[in-house]
């Protein structure tokens, strides 16, 4: 089973740059979208549903223009939960669970702290709780796969000249910190079961032909629990899809 996760920077916009072709060709069974921008009559659903997702779950901010997450599947899953159970994230439309039988994936747009002061703070908040489901999740011993847009470079090779960047928001030390306590929980993060390679990003600024000269970050994973590794067969980074400012990344599971 084939999973993609991107972080569109609007739907609108990513589907006028090509988005619906490329998903077409890559072929994946679950889609995870992170930074809709858009609410649910503004997307033309039956255009993924055209590509064999019949199954589209839509969570989005109230606040139109922002935030937004979604799941989209060729099957249906056994159920779905949207939120953490928490009104200050879930009306930004922050968390989409869906659950496969065998795995439960859990697709998240984690929120940035760039603007600080109370967003880094919401942030963090948002960290500790997003963590204490996770940990729940995993004391049950079920299959997980976590995947979004974390917001968070995890470990130095993550970002472009991390000596300039350990005061900026996305590389704290508090953010980075909590990654550590993330994986100590018991999550892997499936890029790197099968690379170590430096210069492996997910995101670029629009500003200074960052992408150009592929001075990123990788802020995008997809995390699994010690029950689901032994069936994780693939992860990639595509950094040659370009419908956003960020890039798709990808990860497969046998046995589901």
């Amino acid at each position: 089973m084939k999973f993609i996760s991107y972080n569109l920077n609007g739907i609108r916009s990513a589907v006028s740059k090509g988005l619906l072709q490329w998903l077409a060709q890559c072929n994946a069974d679950v889609v995870c979208f992170q930074e809709l921008k858009a609410q649910p009559p503004q997307i033309d659903a039956e255009a993924f549903r055209a590509l064999g997702y019949r199954h589209c779950y839509w969570h989005s901010a109230e606040k139109k223009g922002y935030s937004g997450t979604a799941v989209l599947s060729k099957t249906k899953p056994a159920s779905v939960t949207f939120g953490l159970g928490i009104p200050e994230y879930d009306c930004e439309g922050r968390l989409v669970c869906a659950d496969f039988g065998g795995l439960l994936l859990l697709n998240s747009y984690f929120p940035s702290g760039t603007t600080g002061g109370v967003r880094q703070e919401f942030k963090m908040r948002y960290l500790e709780d997003f963590l204490a489901l996770a940990g729940k999740l995993v004391r049950q011993s079920a299959p997980i796969l976590v995947t979004g847009d974390f917001n968070i470079c995890h470990k130095p090779i993550d970002i472009n000249s991390p000596e300039r960047h350990a005061g900026v928001s996305g590389f704290l030390p508090e953010e980075r910190e909590w990654m550590d306590r993330f994986e100590a929980t018991g999550f892997a993060d499936t890029f790197r079961i099968f690379s170590d390679a430096p210069r492996q990003y997910t995101w670029w600024s629009f500003r200074s032909g960052a992408r150009e000269r592929n001075m990123g970050w990788r802020i995008d994973y997809f995390w699994c629990s010690a029950a689901l590794k032994p069936r994780i067969t693939s992860a990639e980074i595509y950094p040659d899809a370009i419908h956003s400012d960020h890039c798709p990344v990808a990860c497969e599971v046998a046995g589901i």
